[in-house]
């Protein structure tokens, strides 16, 4: 079964970008393409959208079904890639193979799951069976629409790609077994979709719930009692700390592993400050500080079962000189300017501002408004880290952002490192979308 792009719209699947969406193939009767997409649906965060012109005609081909592998040609014919089908998505195609000998099958995802954990080992000691670590990294290692987490002994699978959920079984399979032969062997297994991907995927709940019963010795029926068996709390080693996360309520999986090297790296500034960190969620950057001897660390973070996840991590940790407090960031930092208060150290780590392209102008107005707004509580001299998780947003964007904000504030921005995620986060070249986080460390004159 074969679909075609329209004209002048297949160079990026030919650096092997792997998403094809509705708008770049050519309408069904029309040089093999399909009909256009509904408007209606929505592509998933950080999908790219290829526009064109329709092409010649040709007679009306037969439709592909969910999960249907489709040969990928330019408007020519020429062969281009091959990839998985989903007629309810507006990432109407995703690309797995470049190679015409490369077919799709359960032996091509279990070499590229083998390979995946492997290029973990390159940077991570495979004796670590207590810390958490990313696994599979969705289009960066290979298998668009599959991220996997560890921690400790649990592996949290998030599916974000319909296309995949016929052979969701047989992947968790084939991670748990790759898992083990790298050395870190898993006994549990959370297994979720989330809503905001259902429904861009056009997954019911009853689909939902199937993937939700993948899981195995941990539950996510919110009927579980805490300390069963199957509780949703798991505790992993998290740099020099022990951390609990909720893989039921918890964002993303679970966690911010992607954060964790920034995390030890940040915290190297901290001994002896006193610090405030915005966006807290379960304590990351604020426990690492206190571990590093700041004098005091206030987290602030909106959601009160992320303060309470992150209360309890560090009484675990007899972390005394840290105190978490709720609310909205832009408000509590507007709050405490009008108190006049002072912090040697600003932490930021919002949630994505930018989920869309048309959404970056905003978005980096919204980082300007709370960088200001923590440049006002930093002396000189004072430590101020910033971050930003929106893949839309470019590096150069984030920094110029940063250079506006001392521009405005009438202050001098020193950039002592500018950061990515941890090395289990690895970036493809040819997807740039899966290079999404900045993480600056600045001193601010």
């Amino acid at each position: 079964m074969t679909l075609r792009t329209k004209p002048n719209r297949h160079f990026p699947f030919l650096s092997r970008h792997p998403w094809v969406l509705a708008t770049a193939i050519a309408d069904r009767g029309k040089k093999g393409g399909e009909r256009r997409a509904d408007a209606s649906s929505k592509p998933s965060a950080g999908e790219r959208e290829f526009v064109a012109a329709a092409g010649p005609a040709d007679p009306p081909a037969e439709t592909p079904e969910l999960g249907d592998a489709v040969e990928l040609l330019d408007h020519d014919g020429n062969w281009i890639a091959r990839g998985l089908y989903n007629p309810a998505s507006r990432l109407r195609l995703r690309l797995y193979s470049f190679s015409r000998n490369e077919a799709i099958d359960d032996a091509m995802f279990a070499r590229r799951i083998d390979e995946a954990i492997g290029r973990r080992r390159l940077t991570t000691p495979s004796n670590l069976r207590e810390t958490g670590e990313r696994l599979i990294f969705s289009e960066s290692d290979r298998i668009s629409g599959l991220i996997v987490d560890r921690y400790a002994d649990c592996l949290s699978v998030q599916f974000t790609a319909a296309a995949l959920l016929s052979r969701g079984p047989l992947l968790i399979e084939q991670v748990l077994q790759a898992a083990s032969k790298h050395g870190t062997p898993c006994q549990r297994v959370i297994s979720r979709i989330d809503a905001a991907t259902a429904r861009h995927e056009g997954v019911t709940s009853g689909r939902v719930a199937e993937v939700e019963s993948w899981s195995r010795g941990i539950s996510l029926d919110q009927a579980v009692v805490p300390g069963s068996q199957e509780s949703d709390t798991v505790w992993y080693q998290h740099n020099e700390l022990k951390m609990a996360i909720d893989l039921r309520d918890g964002q993303k999986t679970g966690g911010y592993l992607d954060q964790q090297a920034n995390h030890a790296e940040a915290a190297r500034y901290m001994e002896g400050r006193r610090v405030l960190d915005i966006c807290t969620y379960t304590g990351g950057f604020a426990l690492a500080a206190a571990r590093a001897g700041a004098s005091e660390v206030i987290g602030v973070d909106s959601s009160e079962k992320a303060l309470e996840m992150a209360q309890r991590n560090a009484t675990e940790n007899s972390l005394t000189q840290v105190s978490f407090q709720r609310a909205d960031c832009f408000d509590d930092l507007k709050a405490r300017r009008a108190e006049n208060e002072s912090f040697d150290a600003v932490i930021l780590d919002p949630p994505r501002f930018a989920g869309a392209r048309r959404q970056v102008d905003a978005a980096l107005r919204a980082y300007a408004r709370l960088n200001m707004s923590a440049i006002d509580l930093l002396p000189p001299g004072g430590i101020l880290v910033t971050c930003s998780c929106s893949g839309h947003v470019s590096r150069a964007d984030f920094l110029n952002m940063l250079v506006d904000a001392g521009r405005k504030r009438q202050r001098d921005i020193i950039i002592l490192q500018s950061r990515g995620p941890s090395p289990d986060h690895p970036c493809a070249v040819s997807c740039p979308e899966s290079d999404y986080l900045k993480c600056v460390i600045a001193q601010v004159q």
